[in-house]
């Protein structure tokens, strides 16, 4: 058994602003180059633009069954996104101006980053695969040496390689940009991993599976580390100023601080709100994404 972690636990309600239309499906939120946030909506095919005011912009994409799921900031300028839904990778400028890339059917991209070589790296969980997009289009796709493993969220580490969960083979993934992959199997069975981010000198992640934090320093020793909620299904995960981490807490719907050396610090959202991504916004808070139809707002020196 885990021992119990030391915990905080705020109940104050954040800030909450309404999202797009009733289940428009707010999912992944990133802070723009122009000050904004982004805002994937899953269910509606759109892409919202919100002002830290409370100014919202939503923009149409060609298909509203396209399921835009990550959303980054491009080496570009302009915001890239997953197209889970018709396999393709899409751009839009600050402006509002949409254009997308196809990629390999049943791709079912999800994750995305943006790599060392300023190339976009994406995963795609139907194919096993790995895959990297130039602004201009370009596609080349690595192979993954397992099978079934369902690569979810990718992002860039302090080694300058691409690190990525593999939700169904229970481990987490590292690629090289010239193409050499390597598996590290975690400890806990059934853990799930989805939500990965890195900080100057780790990789951490979230097991959804078995509520566990895990991080992975540069010798490649793992570190797992509880939530006080053992069913909080953990879903994304930021880096945060401190060295830590912030990550949404898909069960009891709560977001978590986590400590580099694993105390945990818990901010409360209403009930079956579905929260999931999150990003630190422009205005030093912390925002979510609530699948249920908004975005909150959590002021780091009040919660």
């Amino acid at each position: 058994m885990y021992p119990a972690p030391p915990r905080s636990l705020s109940v104050a309600i954040p800030i909450q602003l309404p999202v797009g239309a009733a289940g428009a499906g707010p999912y992944a939120i990133i802070t723009g180059p122009d000050g904004a946030l982004w805002i994937t909506l899953v269910h509606a095919g759109h892409i919202g633009r919100l002002e830290t005011g409370g100014r919202l912009d939503i923009h149409e994409l060609t298909s509203p069954t396209c399921r835009p799921a990550q959303i980054i900031a491009g080496p570009d300028g302009a915001l890239w996104f997953t197209r889970t839904g018709d396999d393709r990778i899409g751009r839009i400028t600050t402006g509002g101006q949409a254009t997308s890339f196809p990629i390999a059917p049943g791709s079912a991209p999800f994750g995305l980053t943006v790599g060392p070589d300023e190339a976009l790296w994406y995963t795609a969980m139907g194919t096993d695969r790995i895959g990297r997009i130039t602004t201009g289009g370009d596609v080349t796709e690595f192979l993954l040496p397992t099978s079934g493993a369902m690569p979810s969220m990718i992002t860039t580490g302090f080694d300058g390689a691409l690190w990525f969960t593999l939700n169904r083979a229970h481990a987490i993934g590292r690629l090289s940009t010239t193409g050499e992959a390597m598996v590290h199997r975690l400890p806990t069975p059934d853990a799930g991993p989805v939500g990965i981010t890195a900080t100057a000198d780790a990789v951490w992640f979230v097991e959804m599976g078995s509520s566990l934090v895990g991080r992975i320093s540069p010798d490649g020793r793992i570190s797992e580390f509880p939530l006080p909620d053992r069913d909080a299904r953990p879903h994304a995960i930021v880096a945060a100023p401190d060295g830590g981490c912030w990550l949404s807490e898909w069960g009891p719907s709560r977001v978590a601080h986590v400590s580099p050396d694993g105390d945990v610090r818990e901010v409360v959202l209403p009930a079956s709100s579905e929260p999931h991504g999150l990003t630190v916004g422009p205005d030093g808070a912390v925002w979510v994404a609530l699948e249920a139809g908004a975005v909150a707002r959590i002021d780091l020196e009040s919660a």
